[in-house]
């Protein structure tokens, strides 16, 4: 890996969204539940990393009053499931800092969230995530090769967010041979802020077949042409991975082996340009 491009996988893992949350109002307490600050890591889960929160908010309430814990903002239950940065990148990247997260424990909203009992749940989703990617990637060729081990301390590295654990056998998924020029295909999806479907993801080849580079425009103008602003016209959205806006014109190949997710996917959030 080029020095440069080892610093994209650091920029990556190690981003952060100071976040504030508060308890819902209509909860029921023994006393005022003060706000609780964090600083959320963009790669992990809601339900990975919230531990302190939720010790945080049981101080002032009583076991009875007590269900699951879940999390809404601006009245959108939150997904646990899809990783955080992308929760914030499709709901509130144009927002004011900190992230201002409503924490709820009772009413679950079942047709919304997929209840998270335990952390098992999320490695099981993490893992069918990376098994997915490698289907996708190298038809399970890589995936498959691994011990149960070596499953662990991709799971391990990002539970415990050991950037290096992780990055030693997630370096394995990435790999691809030179005379392909990248991935059988390349495991993406995109989401829309203003759409009720959860996200797109279809078969895309990063190489097209006299052999060049496709890239993040040719994959919009397939996938999701009404994301490309045309000359002349106002620009309606903003294409985003990991908070940034990359140039259309960067090879999808680069971009998975980059600025894909731990889960291995590449998380891509079609917002409306903010109107100020």
């Amino acid at each position: 890996i080029m020095a440069d491009d080892k610093d994209v996988l650091r920029d990556v893992w190690f981003g952060r969204i100071p976040t504030c949350f508060t308890l819902n109002q209509d909860e029921v307490t023994e006393r005022e539940a003060e706000a609780y600050y964090l600083l959320l890591p963009r790669v992990s889960y809601l339900t990975l990393v919230t531990d302190k929160v939720k010790k945080h908010f049981l101080k002032v309430m009583r076991t009875e009053d007590v269900e699951e814990m879940w999390f809404e903002y601006e009245g959108t239950p939150l997904k646990w499931h899809y990783p955080i940065g992308v929760l914030f990148d499709l709901h509130a990247s144009n927002s004011v800092l900190p992230w201002s997260i409503t924490v709820h424990f009772k009413n679950f909203p079942d047709r919304d969230l997929l209840h998270c009992p335990s952390s098992s749940v999320i490695e099981a989703h993490f893992m069918s995530s990376i098994k997915e990617a490698d289907a996708l990637k190298h038809k399970s060729q890589v995936v498959n090769d691994m011990q149960k081990k070596d499953h662990k301390q991709l799971w391990m590295g990002l539970q415990n967010d050991k950037f290096d654990q992780f990055w030693a056998m997630n370096r394995k998924l990435m790999e691809y041979p030179t005379e392909e020029g990248g991935f059988r295909y390349i495991p993406f999806r995109i989401y829309q802020a203003m759409s009720d479907r959860p996200f797109i993801q279809k078969l895309f080849r990063p190489v097209s077949p006299e052999g060049n580079a496709y890239t993040l425009g040719d994959l919009l103008k397939e996938m999701y042409p009404a994301a490309i602003t045309n000359d002349g016209e106002q620009k309606r959205y903003q294409v985003v991975i990991h908070g940034i806006e990359p140039l259309l014109e960067t090879p999808l190949q680069w971009l998975s082996e980059h600025l894909s997710h731990p889960d291995n996917f590449l998380h891509i959030c079609v917002v409306p340009t903010p109107s100020d």
